[in-house]
């Protein structure tokens, strides 16, 4: 090979080359599932579409699991932005249980195109809402881009401040809420814990943010290194963004509430849970935003898996890194409870 025809030490080339390794157990998981092209407006709607159908949505009585929790769809006042109807909130408690519980208010991924509020509720229920004895409420905020910013913030805002408010009537502690949430529920849950400081409450106790979505802009270095390797990889990341955002994609003046690494003061929110994985689109903008709360003299708790994809724990529920993942989790959560 000629000088002209070595590959550059610093370009595309060699950062593919330089990215994380999956683990062997994700990577395993990851052959097993088979190629899947990036979204992009070209198949956006198909995509959807695809995902209403096959993503599982159980019933209230599958929920109810022989009688082990009670569940029932309630339903919120819509959002002052005065453009929704409502906001449908999926309720489950273990069943029995007495007292005001501590309530989970949990926002589903999907990067803001996908997703319901159902299909998240079995794995929460079993993995916390029993052993933790916590009330859980997953929320089927509107999509994009049929439902652009602010529309699934101000859903959630909605159900929030609903929940908080009829919260004795409803067996719950409203002064032990934690939002919490995965990919796109994890930068939504990021933006209500800013939203509930700047207008005044409600006031979770903490936020569980979970390989969340929080950077419109996809400058990050994990966004370059992990293109066309991440299970979600910055093609479609930036078509999730501009479906949200529209013409205010990338925009200098984008509000924190729409992207949360937009955010400049950090201050006064609760202790978050964060974690990502190493070889994930959002390693970068997660492990920043951690460090923002620091600097900000705030309570955040980072964990990066080590050679863990976008949604590794959904995919291999069963692996070691799964399984830490989860315990670790639980013992956050369990700190949090217990302050």
């Amino acid at each position: 090979m000629g000088m002209s025809e070595r590959p550059s030490e610093h370009g595309p080339a060699a950062t593919a080359r330089r990215a994380p390794a999956f683990d062997p157990q994700l990577r395993a998981a990851l052959a097993a599932r088979g190629e899947r092209g990036p979204v992009t407006p070209e198949n956006l709607a198909a995509v959807q579409e695809r995902d209403a159908t096959a993503r599982p949505r159980p019933t209230a009585e599958t929920l109810r699991d022989g009688g082990r929790f009670e569940v029932e769809e309630l339903h919120a006042p819509g959002p002052r932005d005065g453009d929704g109807d409502g906001v449908t909130l999926v309720s489950a408690r273990p069943a029995g249980a007495t007292g005001p519980l501590p309530l989970l208010y949990y926002l589903h991924g999907g990067a803001m195109i996908m997703g319901n509020a159902w299909s998240v509720l079995p794995r929460l229920l079993r993995a916390w809402a029993l052993p933790l004895q916590l009330a859980v409420i997953s929320v089927e905020y509107r999509l994009a881009p049929q439902a652009p910013y602010p529309a699934p913030l101000e859903d959630c805002w909605a159900g929030l401040a609903w929940a908080t408010g009829n919260a004795a009537a409803l067996g719950w502690d409203a002064d032990r809420i934690i939002v919490g949430g995965k990919s796109a529920g994890g930068g939504l849950a990021a933006a209500l814990a800013l939203l509930t400081r700047d207008r005044g409450g409600p006031a979770p106790i903490g936020q569980l943010l979970l390989s969340p979505m929080l950077d419109d802009r996809g400058t990050t270095f994990s966004s370059r290194q992990m293109a066309g390797r991440d299970t979600w990889d910055r093609t479609s990341n930036a078509t999730a963004w501009q479906a949200l955002l529209g013409e205010r994609h990338g925009a200098a003046d984008l509000p924190p509430y729409a992207a949360p690494a937009r955010a400049t003061d950090l201050s006064a929110l609760p202790p978050a849970y964060i974690e990502v994985g190493s070889a994930e689109t959002f390693r970068d903008e997660a492990v920043a935003y951690a460090d923002a709360i620091w600097q900000a003299g705030g309570d955040a708790e980072l964990h990066v898996w080590p050679g863990a994809f976008h949604g590794f724990d959904t995919l291999a529920p069963h692996a070691a890194l799964s399984r830490d993942a989860h315990d670790t989790r639980t013992r956050w959560l369990q700190r949090i409870l217990a302050r």
